[in-house]
Formats: C-alpha cells, sequence, structure tokens
C-alpha cells in the first residue's frame, strides 16, 4: 500500500547488489527497481565527475549530465543493463590481465588462484531429475595442483540415481563481485556451463575406473568422476577435474544454456615442415590421487618424423622402452583418496593424469585433467633390468591418446614408468597448423 514515490526514495539509498535483489521480491518491486534515475545515478558515481556514456551500437560518444532527457528517453531498466554490462566487463578484463602472466615451467596462467580470489568462482553442479526438477550441490572441497584443480562434492541428502537424467558442472560468479565482501550465494550470481554428462544407464555406458570395500568409480568425459556406494543405486560424491588451460574462461565467459568456445588457432606462417614433422615439444605431466603426489615431470625436444604418422596419429615417444636411463619411478601406491561426511576411501591402481603438451612456440597444444586406471598386462615383459609384473593405464578422446606402460617391483615395492607414448590426432595437428598431414 505505500505509494510508489515513497518506495523509490527509500530505493535509492540501496547499493546495487541490493537492488538487485529487491527486485527479485514481487512484480511491482522488479518494475520500480529498474527505475532508470535510481541506475543512472548509480552508474554516474561508478565513472569520474565529467563522465562518458559509450554507446556501443553506434560508437558515439555523448557527455550527458544527470538532468539529461536520457532518463525518459530510454525503457525502463537501460541504466540498469549498462551498469549491470560496465561492471561485468570491467572485472573480466581485470580476471583475464591476471591469467597473462605465464609460467616458464608449465607454459600456463602462473596466477590461477589470484584471478579465482578476485572472481569469487566458485563451483557447482545440478542434478536434474526426469521430471525437470533440480538439486544442486554447492560447497565443494578444492585441491590445487600445478596444472590442475579437483573439485569435491558430497552429501548425504541426494536423490537416487533411478531418478536423475543429467548433470551440469557450472562455474559461478557473482554478478558485481566485491572484494571487500565474500560472495554470497543468494545474491545475483552468473552462471557459466562448462560440461553436461548424461546419466542415465551411467553403470552401463561410463569406463569402470576401480572400486573399493565402500564405492565403485565410473568416469565420464571429459574429467569427471563418480562415486558410487556399492550395492546400492546412489551417489557418493562427484569430483571434477579441471585443467587451468582455459579454465576460467569456461568458468566465467560461457552462459547457463551455453559453453565456452575458446577461439581457433591462428596458424604462423611456415611454422611446420611437413617433411620434417613435429619438433621441440614440450610435455609437463602430472599424476595425482587428489591429495598425493605421484609423479611431476616435464620432458623437452619432443618430436616426430614424418614415419611416425600413422592410422591418422602423430606419435611422440617420451620414455622409451629400450631405454632404461630415462625411467621414471613413481611415489607412493597409485590410488584416488576420496572422502564423505563419514567415511575416507582410497580407490588403489587408478590415479588423475595432468597432461600439458606445449608446442614449439610455448602455446598450450594438448591439454586434459582426467581420471586413469591402471589393468594388469597379458603380454610378458621383455625387460632383463626388471623383474615383475607389466601394468597399462590408456587414456583417450578426440584430440588424441595416451598410452602408459608400469613395471610393479615387488622388493621395493614401486611402480617404474617403463613406456610413455603420445598418440596426437592428426585432425588436430592439422587444424592447428593449417597443413595437411
Amino acid at each position: 500500500s505505500m505509494p510508489s514515490e515513497m518506495l523509490l526514495k527509500i530505493f535509492s539509498y540501496l547499493d546495487a547488489v541490493s537492488l538487485l535483489a529487491v527486485g527479485g521480491v514481487n512484480k511491482r518491486f522488479h518494475e520500480l527497481a529498474n527505475d532508470n534515475g535510481i541506475w543512472l545515478k548509480l552508474y554516474s558515481s561508478s565513472l569520474h565527475p565529467k563522465w562518458t556514456i559509450w554507446k556501443m551500437k553506434s560508437k558515439q560518444t555523448e557527455t550527458v549530465s544527470l538532468g539529461c532527457t536520457a532518463l525518459h528517453d530510454e525503457e525502463p531498466g537501460y541504466w540498469k543493463k549498462e551498469y549491470i554490462f560496465k561492471k561485468t566487463s570491467a572485472f573480466k578484463t581485470r580476471v583475464m590481465r591476471l591469467v597473462k602472466f605465464l609460467d616458464p615451467y608449465t607454459g600456463l596462467p602462473c596466477k590461477n588462484k589470484e584471478a579465482m580470489k578476485v572472481s569469487g568462482l566458485s563451483w557447482i553442479i545440478v542434478l536434474k531429475d526426469k521430471n525437470g526438477k533440480e538439486h544442486v550441490v554447492e560447497k565443494p572441497n578444492l585441491s590445487f595442483k600445478d596444472t590442475s584443480v579437483t573439485v569435491l562434492w558430497h552429501g548425504t541428502d541426494w536423490p537416487c540415481l533411478d531418478i536423475l537424467s543429467t548433470l551440469k558442472l557450472f562455474g559461478v560468479t557473482p554478478l558485481l563481485p566485491d572484494q571487500s565482501i565474500p560472495p554470497n550465494k543468494n545474491g545475483p550470481r552468473r552462471f557459466s556451463l562448462i560440461a553436461e554428462y548424461h546419466l542415465a544407464n551411467l553403470t552401463e555406458n561410463s569406463v569402470a575406473v576401480g572400486a573399493d570395500e565402500l564405492v565403485q568409480l565410473f568416469s565420464l568425459s571429459p574429467g569427471l568422476l563418480v562415486g558410487m556406494w556399492k550395492g546400492k543405486n546412489e551417489i557418493a560424491f562427484v569430483m571434477a577435474n579441471l585443467h587451468y588451460n582455459q579454465l576460467l574462461e569456461r568458468s566465467i565467459l560461457g552462459s547457463a544454456t551455453v559453453q565456452y568456445s575458446p577461439p581457433p588457432n591462428k596458424p604462423l606462417l611456415d611454422d611446420i615442415d611437413s617433411e620434417y614433422g613435429l619438433h621441440d615439444y614440450r610435455l609437463h605431466l602430472d599424476l595425482h590421487g587428489r591429495n598425493c603426489m605421484y609423479l611431476c615431470g616435464s620432458f623437452k625436444c619432443l618430436f616426430c618424423r614424418k614415419r611416425d604418422i600413422e592410422n591418422g596419429y602423430v606419435r611422440l615417444i617420451v620414455v622409451n622402452l629400450k631405454d632404461n636411463r630415462k625411467h621414471l619411478p613413481i611415489i607412493g601406491t597409485l590410488g584416488i583418496c576420496w572422502e564423505t561426511d563419514v567415511f575416507k576411501g582410497n580407490v588403489k591402481d587408478c590415479f588423475v593424469m595432468d597432461l600439458t603438451l606445449l608446442d614449439e612456440t610455448g602455446m598450450p597444444f594438448w591439454c586434459f585433467s582426467a581420471p586413469v586406471h591402471m589393468e594388469l598386462s597379458t603380454k610378458s615383459s621383455g625387460l632383463y633390468d626388471y623383474m615383475g609384473h607389466i601394468y597399462t593405464a590408456d587414456y583417450a578422446d578426440s584430440e588424441g591418446k595416451v598410452c602408459v606402460e608400469f613395471v610393479w617391483l615387488e622388493e621395493t615395492k614401486e611402480y617404474i614408468i617403463v613406456s610413455l607414448v603420445l598418440y596426437v590426432s592428426t585432425k588436430k595437428v592439422n587444424s592447428w597448423y593449417g597443413t595437411n598431414y
């Protein structure tokens, strides 16, 4: 029953975040909270004393004052949109400026943590059932590595898998980030869709990574691990492995319905000799189990010759089976650690692989972070330096394959990597360089 003029007067004392919250109360408050006069005042206060409006369509610049006719010429909510656009553009510029600093060791942004803190970035998953109802899971546990971040969600009130249809992974940032106050999940937020997974027939169609006494792990591409309680059709936890390459872009620059698409690579002139093949590539490889690091290694001067291209793949040998000087010991016993509100565990014979392949210019060429499982090989060992069982661990996606061979040494209770080979898709190479392999 309060007059609109009085409500507008009250609204004029609110900050932008509070004004957006008030606009969600009801239809009348929404209309009043879109008042151009209030938002024009907020817009002007965020600029210099003599301020300027940039009209994006006409590319023209005109100086206006608070008493101008722009208040009446524009539709309700115009200055609200302009204010939000200005703030979010400045925020994205500030974040992207931080990730321009590259680590010479990995070739990836070295200020990811600072950029995430500035942006107020967090990640959530949304479980959608077959009736369209959504179940939001927040408050994940984070584990940072050199080239990736592992995000773990767990809870006791998740819906049964039988009624679920999809799982969506979102990056979430405050609509109007403010470093002086912590992000509020009840405030206005921006969602960026990172990936969507279909959960129908999960246990039949997904790769079984491993199991322990309590849970069984299933891998969904790209980089998602779902832990299921044994003997029950219920999810125990969800673990996402996010590689730093394009992590912030995917988590911030997408929309709630459309994933972020990176721009295509611009080939360098005379960058490659098709007869010479690929040359001077670098690889950074991490093997970890969320909390435990098993291997952290960098490999330089990787190359392939023309004869190494076959069956649609370019072969890069990182660790040669016949060169025992380059064989790599693994620290600790391989496994993926998990936890819930009550239980903790470790699924053995599997791990998370973080791969970063850089081209000869130091640009990230092929990157991923994903769970991988080991299998006992049926072939006999031809290695005279080691006596033990051979295990293999393979990974494949649309851009390439990774094949790893381990030898288990019973005396020292450790694994040794005796072979590591990358197979990069020729389609990937052709699109990257604009050539034809």
